[in-house]
């Protein structure tokens, strides 16, 4: 990664979080309000009720469907969701159980092609909390993820993004 590279995702990485207000006390997301036509009453607008998963799958408020937890922020500043549509880094749309290094189009580091990992849950845990001791000499420049519950927020999002 050039340091042009670097600079621009802390940069990116400042304003996501600089400009990540408009939340409630208790952390969530603050509600759109509408306007009830025939009171003339400010309402909020209601989520859909979370639905049912089966045991096959992680049980999460967070999917592709219902958009990405706010750790996955910091993703996003490098990583697109969309499938084939690399950035910085890869796409990480489908890559859940795949081996990594094999996003095509992505030109990754010799770590990386080496390492022989597969992207399942123990190893994304590990990797997000501290890619260069999981794969010394990888190009990714971000430090880490310490808190183990965003961990799981952001894995249980990539595991949701299916090709």
């Amino acid at each position: 990664m050039t340091f042009q590279n670097f600079l621009a995702c802390s940069v990116l990485s400042i304003v996501l979080v600089a400009c990540s207000g408009g939340e409630s006390n208790d952390g969530g997301s603050a509600a759109p309000s509408s306007t009830d036509s025939e009171a003339g009453n400010t309402v909020a607008s209601q989520a859909p009720a979370p639905t049912e998963t089966s045991d096959a799958a992680e049980t999460s408020a967070v999917s592709a469907v219902s958009g990405p937890p706010k750790a996955f922020a910091q993703c996003s500043i490098c990583h697109s969701t969309q499938p084939g549509k690399n950035m910085i880094g890869p796409s990480l749309t489908g890559i859940y159980g795949e081996k990594a290094g094999e996003v095509e189009g992505f030109r990754f580091s010799p770590a990386m092609l080496k390492s022989g990992l597969v992207w399942d849950d123990a190893t994304l845990d590990a990797y997000l909390e501290n890619p260069r001791k999981v794969v010394p000499g990888t190009r990714m420049s971000y430090a880490g993820m310490k808190n183990p519950e965003m961990r799981k927020e952001v894995i249980a999002y990539i595991k949701s993004l299916t090709s």
